[in-house]
Parts: structure tokens; C-alpha cells; sequence
């Protein structure tokens, strides 16, 4: 059995809320659930169903676990100003520093929801009832814990995407930095190589998408915006969430604390949360609205995302991404975005640009949002032509998504394709559809995790996924 999650996206505390350590113990319930059901094989030529315990199951931890990238200490640690960025060379000792200091912070902020992860293989979290000669299930308690039921081996697989691309660095510093996340989350990876990104570079790894058919990826590789080329070096979406996202709460924050209700201050540490990003404006509209009432106040606020775009784009980093004078460089598409978002944090444009995301979406984000990766996407890769995978499974876009690609024949079997996301765990803000220029937003925390079967487990199904939704505290 395979278990694939992605996208947590696990901070150190400095910026938005994260999922709760309540979401990883509904995890491992779940994952007790599925290793029984699991342990139901295909019923044989008399329709008789057996039961036969399972001995393992693999989790694959798809790519933006631990989120380096969202952490004001790429600003400022220990109310001292950092020169240091993601796009500086990652080799530098204060680069390293700063992975290494940020690491050990969200370590320390998620040590229960991951001491949740690490005991997964401890031998009483997952267990299944034994077998009786039958093929029944034998009678024995139902806490994990009762006597006389059977362990399950639970293999930890960390893979990176773009909010956690330095543990995919080489390096004896980084092997040190790798350790501790193995200790601490009980992975399987060798801390003395790069955890995967693609997976041809763990051949464990693609062992077990061969054995259960599936090709799984962060998805990143197709998002121009947040993948360079190159997993080993920073892309222009690491620049817009420290100079733009991080820096402008930590600003205002600073600038306004005494003056600001704690209601504005809340929602301004949730602007990271809010998909697609170009739809920033209208969230700090509304919360201006919402919960300021001097004019002036809510001007200075707007004046200061107006600035930071400003400064965004002259970064040379920004300036000197990829091909300059390409229009359809994500560097230049970014801050043609941006520049348009300075001044709409005005009542009449922040409401044009929340009805014009309702009413033309895909174009709206196409215009002034990332990229993929898409259904598209799946469809073209090589283990799916080649029909070594019969399923493409991407997290990053953190929208759980499902999409029947292809029935193929072969022999008197019929086998179906299929592209999967497997969403995120993490709070969620989306704009109403419903007179979208009230610019209302409906809140809500996400939890999506995808199983895949063989040798008949779970009664001859190859596959499941399961998308939980979790209203916010009134």
C-alpha cells in the first residue's frame, strides 16, 4: 500500500497559521483504517473475500513539507536585518545558517504534529487483527495497542518541492540539516543524500511507484513562476513570498501595531494562504474595510504594498531573471502583474479584479497567476505513453483535483489513467462566487491524502483518495 500527502507547508511560527496537530492524529486513524481495509484481498473465483494482514505500507511526503521559503527570518531574526536570500548562492556558510536556523524553528513550532508522523512506526500506532487459518479476522481488541494484534511497517519517504528545495542540496552541512528532519519525522531517507525531486533519484522510491503503478511528482517542474530550470537554485515565487508577502505584513506589523485591530493583524498573516496570489488585493481590501475605520489609517496601509512592489521590482534578482526581454519570462510576467495590483487597493479596482477572477478565471490567472501543473501535464508524461504508470499523481497547486485521462486495453482487461493533485493541508481563503464584488471570502481548512493498492489488497481496488474540509473556529 502507497500513501501519498503533500504541500503541509509547515512554518516556523513567523507567518500564517498551519494545519494543527489534530489534522496528524485524523491522519493516523485514517492510515489505521486503510492498512484493515488494505488487508481485505480480491475475493477469489467463489466470491469469497480473504483476509490476509498486510506487513507494510509506504508514505510518501510529497514536496513543501517543511516551508523554508515562508519565514520572516529571511527578513529579519532576532529583530536584526538579514542580508541573506534564497536566491543568494546556497554553498554561502550564512545561507546555510539561515536553512539550518530555520529548520530548527519549525521543527521546534511542529514538534507535536510531528512527533504524531514519528510514531507511525512504532509498532502500536499501525496494527491490523491477525488472521485465522480461514481467512477471517481473528477476534482481538480494537485499540492499536491490544494485545495480540499485528504491527505494519511504515516506510517515510520525504520528496521536495519549491518551498523546500534546500534539503535537496549537496553538502556535509546539509547532510547535518537532513539528520535532524529524519530524526525528527522518522524518515526513511539517507540523510547523506539530497532528499528526492525527481523520482529517478531514489531508486527505492521509484521501486514503489513501479510496484503499484504510479508516476508521483511535486508538480513544481511545470510552474515557470516557482521552478527555474534547476531544483538546486531559487525562483522568482521565492522572491515574491519573502519581499512581497512576508515582507509587507512584517511591515505593517511594525509600522502600525498599536494603531491596527488585532482582527487586521490576524488577516494580514494569512495573505500566503489565499489562492491564486494575484488575488492579494482584494483580501487587503476587504480586511481594510472590515476592520479599520479611519480613511487615512487604511490609505497608509495601501501605500505600503504600493512601495514594496516598487522595490520588488528593481531587485536584481527580478530584473535579471532568465531572459530579460522575454515577455513570457514568469520573472517579467510577475512584476507586470504586481505593477498592476499597485492602486487597487481602492474600493472600485480591487472590485473589478474580484469580479473579473469569478467571471474569467482561467484567464485571469493565466494573465496575472502561476502556471500548472495540470491534467495536460500528466497526460504527457512518459511512464503514462509508455503505460509503465497508470497514475500521475502532482501536489503544488494545492486544489485536490481528479481527472479520468485515458482507458487502455490490454488483453481482456481494460486499464484506466488517471492525473490525481493531491490538494494540501493547510487553511484555505477563496473568494465568494456569489456577487464577487462585495469581496467576501469563505474560509476553511483542507486535508487530502491519496492510497493506491496492488496485489488485491482493498478488495482488488487500485486506488482512493479522501478530502477533508474543516470549518473555522466562529
Amino acid at each position: 500500500m502507497l500513501v501519498i500527502v503533500s504541500d503541509l507547508h509547515l512554518t516556523d511560527g513567523t507567518s500564517g497559521e498551519t494545519i494543527r496537530a489534530g489534522a496528524f492524529r485524523v491522519f493516523a486513524q485514517r492510515l489505521r483504517d486503510l492498512a484493515y481495509d488494505a488487508s481485505w484481498r480480491a475475493p477469489d473465483g467463489k466470491g469469497r473475500a480473504q483476509y490476509r494482514p498486510i506487513e507494510e505500507m509506504h508514505v510518501v511526503l510529497l514536496g513543501d513539507i517543511l516551508d523554508v521559503i515562508r519565514s520572516t527570518k529571511w527578513l529579519k531574526e532576532d529583530g536584526v536585518p538579514c542580508s541573506v536570500r534564497p536566491w543568494d548562492d546556497p554553498q554561502r556558510p550564512d545561507f546555510i545558517q539561515k536553512v539550518d536556523s530555520i529548520t530548527s524553528a519549525i521543527l521546534r513550532h511542529n514538534r507535536e504534529s510531528l512527533e504524531v508522523i514519528r510514531r507511525l512506526n512504532d509498532g502500536k500506532t499501525i496494527t491490523v487483527p491477525p488472521a485465522t487459518p480461514e481467512g477471517t479476522v481473528q477476534t482481538v481488541g480494537w485499540n492499536p495497542d491490544a494485545p495480540g494484534r499485528l504491527p505494519v511497517r511504515v516506510h517515510l519517504h520525504y520528496t521536495v518541492g519549491n518551498h523546500d528545495w534546500m534539503y535537496h542540496l549537496p553538502g556535509k552541512a546539509y547532510n547535518e540539516i537532513r539528520r535532524a528532519i529524519v530524526r525528527a519525522l522518522g524518515l526513511d531517507n539517507p540523510p547523506d543524500v539530497p532528499f528526492p525531486y525527481d523520482p529517478a533519484e531514489s531508486e527505492p522510491l521509484a521501486k514503489i511507484y513501479r510496484e503499484h503503478g504510479v508516476l508521483a511528482r511535486h508538480g513544481d517542474i511545470y510552474d515557470r513562476y516557482n521552478f527555474a530550470g534547476d531544483r538546486n537554485r531559487s525562483s522568482v515565487g521565492d522572491a515574491v513570498v519573502v519581499e512581497l508577502i512576508d515582507r509587507f505584513a512584517m511591515t505593517v506589523v511594525e509600522e502600525f501595531r498599536d494603531r491596527l485591530p488585532e482582527a487586521c493583524l490576524r488577516g494580514l498573516r494569512e495573505i500566503d494562504n489565499l489562492r491564486p496570489s494575484f488575488i492579494i488585493p482584494v483580501w487587503l481590501d476587504s480586511l481594510l474595510e472590515q476592520t479599520v475605520g479611519q480613511p487615512e489609517l487604511r490609505r497608509a496601509v495601501r501605500s505600503v504594498w504600493d512601495g514594496l512592489v516598487d522595490e520588488f521590482c528593481r531587485l536584481d534578482f527580478v530584473r535579471h531573471y532568465g531572459f530579460r526581454f522575454n515577455p513570457w519570462n514568469p520573472a517579467t510576467r510577475a512584476r507586470w502583474a504586481f505593477r498592476f495590483t499597485k492602486g487597487l487597493l481602492s474600493r472600485s479596482r480591487s472590485r473589478g479584479l474580484a469580479w473579473a477572477s469569478v467571471r474569467w478565471p482561467t484567464f485571469t490567472n493565466r494573465l496575472l497567476g502561476g502556471g500548472g501543473p495540470t491534467w495536460r501535464d500528466a497526460a504527457n508524461e512518459t511512464a503514462r505513453e509508455d503505460g509503465d504508470a497508470n497514475f500521475i499523481v502532482y501536489g503544488h497547486t494545492h486544489q485536490y483535483d481528479l481527472v479520468p485521462l485515458n482507458t487502455r486495453r490490454f488483453g481482456n482487461r481494460y486499464i484506466r489513467q488517471i492525473y490525481i493533485n493531491s490538494g494540501t493541508w493547510r487553511p484555505y481563503h477563496q473568494l465568494t462566487v456569489l456577487r464577487p464584488t462585495r469581496e467576501q471570502f469563505g474560509c476553511y481548512e483542507l486535508m487530502t491524502y491519496v492510497a493506491f493498492f496492488r496485489d488485491g489488497e482493498r478488495g482488488g481496488r487500485a486506488w482512493e483518495v479522501w478530502t477533508g474540509f474543516l470549518g473555522p473556529r466562529e
